[in-house]
């Protein structure tokens, strides 16, 4: 391990401590993201509706338009009572306050009025008597709510039976309680808190607080509490987890044990809300008698009665993203507990998950730092997909809440801290190789030498290349004019501004020799078209000579221009790492290389500045091309024949161009044949090179002097098949 590496590793590590000690923190931002979470999984697979005995009667729109604006008078509720009773409600659980008298009772309204005689107030009827009598000995559970002021506390109707440490400062904290009427608490047969989510600064209602504390007595819900009543039980037993003093696991009612967090809060597990849960109460009421369906409904039922008008702001908002009558979760807190379909989140689960931040963490530290930041990617991609996939399984199977963002969210975070640490001190030295060498090696070999691991060995193999020679002309009396930092000056700007040509088409520098640059074609990697990049590279680097004099960078002046002679040949070379062990050079080798060197050379003999050879000119489909003759070059046994490159694929299908190729075609065959016409058409070709330029005038001058260059006898048979 490098000191650069041991550094990473612990600017890592440090990394992960800090995202673990922050989940273990739990801020409110992690737990908001975690119930989003849960809503998402909910929302994918809602607890599905179940025919369960439980309705609410509903004081809807169409209840207030029948019986008036609410509040009601209680006669009125006093005769819902009697209703539900009859038809064998197993109870009947209020969601709504009677905290203060009934204005709308008749005793009230005319004590109000002042100056009737009291024996006659006495002897009128109270609303909230009629009320209190309706509830004498029936399963009626009433409701209270939370309040900020006084020091009431509802009396509370069950015992409660603790198993372990006692659970007292578990459950939320109860301040004080809207009161209740004295009738109304003492004929109730049960009181329960009506809060679904007390403190919590969400509008989402996703746990209900099944009991609350004041540090001395526990107040069950209104759910639990008349789900005791409907069973006739007495007494809550709860159960605390060992050596865990003030939590609670599991709440047991009658016959049903309900799982429970910590804090003794029912996760709840809704499912879409549906017209057979409801009952109108206007029908409950109705002058005419109860319908049959609805005395169907209420049988043996557990029976919440609550309101969803919305103008009395009783909505509450889902997992499921519904707004529904908080009656309704009071209901389906009941469904729930019924169908046995709980969620639960283990007092484990935030062990695990900040276990998980750790271990995935380090792990994903050490692949980016020895490995590859690539495959630390590929883990963390599996580490996430792992992570969904088993929080979603446990939730769909076992009801199980598992958080899996944290832990994703972490490992992101780490492999993004890691990598960049890695990309900004452990490759460096790699970027400090690519600054030093990027001027002179192609991209593709520097990709080559970066990512293959046997990159640098010695050796080579045999492949085709496209081979090209470029050298400066008259560079001798060049540099006897010039003082040798001007020499070096002078080569800079000429061989900077080819070399980029070279690496623009894809090519790859060999060497710079004194004058002259030696590049190739199709290696280290392949490269398609490789023979018609290499003569767009020199179309290019006439181009580039041309703006170069033309603006004078050598400094030399207008009448000294600086030229070039260019020579390209396709053929099979040995290419790869030359040298020694300690000093090596990536390189070609081969007869093709000496044979594109020779060709070079021949651009002198030619007088033309781009020459290739025959089997780089049959590679090539579209370019403005001339032939040149069959050369002898040096140490060849045989000629060699030459091709000068004119132009491009625009001026090959030019007319001017495809004249100058006709009386040229012409030509070679006057001159192979030594006809007395040579001279005449040679003066027609002259004409036609003048208006194309391109070096073409000293071309066709210096042919007169290369006769014998076109004779048959010049090339064997076995090359004549010329382009």
């Amino acid at each position: 391990m490098t000191r650069t590496q041991l550094v990473g590793v612990i600017f890592g590590l440090l990394i992960v401590a800090a995202l673990t000690a922050l989940r273990a923190s739990d801020p409110p931002i992690l737990r908001l993201a975690r119930d989003v979470t849960f809503d998402e999984y909910q929302r994918l697979v809602p607890r599905s509706f179940e025919a369960a005995p439980v309705r609410v009667v509903d004081i809807d729109e169409a209840s207030l338009k029948a019986f008036g604006q609410w509040p009601w008078p209680r006669d009125r509720i006093a005769v819902l009572v009697d209703r539900l009773s009859e038809m064998g409600a197993a109870v009947i659980a209020f969601d709504i306050l009677f905290s203060e008298p009934d204005r709308l009772s008749p005793r009230t309204v005319v004590r109000d009025v002042g100056g009737v005689d009291p024996a006659l107030i006495d002897r009128l009827p109270d609303n909230d008597e009629i009320f209190a009598r309706s509830m004498d000995g029936r399963p009626v559970v009433l409701g209270f709510g939370l309040s900020n002021q006084g020091g009431y506390r509802p009396p509370v109707k069950a015992g409660f039976a603790f198993t372990g440490e006692s659970p007292l400062d578990a459950p939320p904290r109860l301040a004080a309680a809207t009161p209740l009427r004295p009738q109304f608490e003492t004929n109730a047969a049960g009181i329960g808190h009506i809060s679904l989510n007390p403190g919590s600064p969400s509008a989402v209602v996703r746990a209900v607080p099944l009991l609350l504390s004041d540090g001395e007595q526990l107040y069950p819900n209104l759910a639990l509490e008349a789900l005791r009543v409907a069973q006739g039980a007495s007494t809550y037993v709860l159960a605390g987890a060992p050596d865990a003093p003030n939590t609670i696991t599991l709440i047991k009612v009658g016959d049903f044990v309900v799982p429970v967090t910590a804090a003794g809060e029912l996760w709840l597990y809704v499912s879409p809300d549906r017209a057979e849960r409801y009952v109108s109460a206007g029908r409950v009421l109705a002058p005419g008698g109860v319908p049959a369906d609805v005395r169907a409904a209420i049988k043996g039922s557990i029976v919440f009665v609550g309101t969803s008008a919305a103008g009395l702001q009783d909505i509450r908002t889902t997992a499921l993203g519904h707004n529904v009558p908080g009656v309704s979760l009071h209901a389906q807190t009941v469904e729930q507990v019924l169908s046995g379909r709980f969620l639960s989140r283990p007092d484990w689960a935030d062990g695990l998950e900040i276990l998980s931040i750790a271990v995935a963490g380090s792990l994903l530290v050490l692949l980016t730092t020895f490995v590859s930041p690539a495959v630390a990617l590929a883990c963390g991609l599996l580490i996430t997909a792992m992570a969904l996939v088993a929080s979603w399984l446990t939730f769909r199977y076992a009801g199980l809440l598992f958080d899996p963002l944290a832990p994703i969210l972490a490992g992101s975070i780490t492999h993004f801290a890691a990598t960049a640490y890695r990309f900004l001190v452990t490759d460096r030295e790699r970027r400090v190789v690519r600054r030093a060498f990027g001027q002179y090696l192609s991209p593709s070999l520097l990709y080559r030498i970066e990512h293959t691991h046997d990159a640098l060995r010695l050796g080579g193999d045999d492949r085709e290349l496209t081979i090209m020679f470029v050298d400066v002309r008259n560079f001798t009396e060049i540099s006897e004019r010039l003082s040798p930092t001007e020499v070096v000056r002078f080569l800079n700007t000429l061989l900077d501004a080819l070399s980029r040509d070279v690496i623009a088409n894809e090519g790859t520098l060999d060497k710079f020799i004194g004058d002259s640059i030696m590049a190739f074609w199709n290696a280290p990697v392949d490269v398609t078209d490789h023979a018609s990049k290499a003569v767009r590279t020199a179309l290019a680097m006439r181009e580039t000579l041309a703006r170069l004099n033309e603006s004078d960078a050598f400094g030399f002046g207008s009448e000294h221009r600086v030229g070039i002679g260019v020579g390209i040949h396709t053929g099979l070379a040995c290419v790869g790492n030359m040298g020694a062990e300690a000093h090596f050079n990536y390189s070609a080798v081969g007869d093709a290389v000496n044979v594109a060197a020779r060709i070079e050379s021949a651009c002198k003999d030619v007088a033309f500045d781009i020459l290739i050879s025959e089997s780089t000119a049959r590679s090539l489909s579209d370019c403005a091309l001339l032939e040149a003759g069959a050369l002898g070059l040096k140490g060849r046994s045989i000629r060699t024949r030459l091709f000068a490159v004119v132009g491009d694929e625009r001026l090959a299908a030019s007319p001017e161009f495809t004249e100058l190729r006709r009386i040229h075609a012409q030509l070679i065959e006057a001159l192979r044949s030594r006809s007395a016409m040579s001279r005449k058409i040679l003066a027609a070709a002259k004409m036609k090179a003048a208006r194309i330029g391109a070096g073409l005038p000293d071309f066709y001058r210096r042919i007169s002097r290369r006769a014998d260059h076109f004779a048959d006898e010049a090339v064997p048979k076995a090359e004549t098949s010329a382009k």
